[in-house]
């Protein structure tokens, strides 16, 4: 029997968070999930795999249920399949960012650049005014992305800003169309890209695993395979699994 794989984030006011953990753990492990919950004050980003009405029940926890109260209303998920457990154990973390660009400023609650359906992705990325930017780290860039993407050469995402500082120019790039794997550093690189004057910023909606669940493969300007932080490895179009190598 295959497994559902639930990727989800919101960045979302929780000053609580720290009480938040334990409660937490135990849904999960009461739900029999394994995986990795990040919470912070901004929000909660994680990845965890269990049984269909596991993964459902969880989902409509942190949507509808007491212990976040209603604040993770417009949750970032999405799903995919395993055909084995893809995680080793579950772990519920608190860290200062659930993406760490270290930029305390950086706020995508209050400013984010436009979301761009994957529909609408192809047209957005093909335009010739138009600067297409990953903001994965160099390994995961390697092993595939978008057709004339500019690949950053990070090897973490708080080296972002360093990048930022040195290769990109409001007065020169005019319209900025950048990705990632599910979203998430899309919107705080998004966020602060703004604060810093650039004018016209886009980021793909549910990032490169949402564009390839739903955008037919013979019209997809991806190539290559789509790294994922477990033991998966590797997905491609319509989010199957791949064979590939550990980087």
């Amino acid at each position: 029997m295959s497994l559902q794989v639930a990727a989800f984030y919101q960045f979302a006011a929780l000053p609580d968070f720290r009480c938040l953990r334990e409660p937490l753990r135990a849904i999960c492990a009461g739900l029999e999930l394994k995986g990795s919950v990040l919470l912070a004050h901004e929000g909660i980003n994680g990845t965890l795999a269990g049984d269909r009405d596991g993964i459902a029940a969880f989902v409509n926890e942190l949507r509808h249920g007491e212990l976040f109260g209603g604040r993770l209303d417009n949750l970032e998920l999405k799903f995919s399949q395993a055909a084995a457990m893809p995680f080793q154990r579950l772990k519920v973390r608190l860290k200062k960012e659930i993406v760490t660009l270290g930029d305390a400023a950086t706020d995508p609650t209050r400013q984010v650049g436009t979301y761009v359906d994957p529909a609408d992705w192809n047209d957005l990325i093909t335009s010739p005014d138009t600067l297409v930017l990953d903001t994965r780290n160099a390994f995961e860039v390697a092993m595939g992305t978008f057709e004339g993407a500019v690949d950053p050469g990070i090897t973490s995402f708080g080296q972002f800003k360093q990048f930022a500082a040195n290769h990109l120019d409001p007065a020169k790039h005019l319209k900025i169309a950048m990705f990632c794997t599910g979203g998430i550093r899309c919107e705080k690189a998004s966020a602060y890209l703004l604060a810093r004057g650039f004018g016209e910023v886009f980021h793909l909606k549910g990032g490169i695993l949402k564009y390839l669940e739903g955008v037919p493969e013979q019209e997809s300007r991806w190539r290559g395979e789509c790294f994922v932080f477990d033991e998966r490895v590797a997905l491609g179009h319509g989010l199957r699994e791949r064979e590939a190598e550990s980087p």
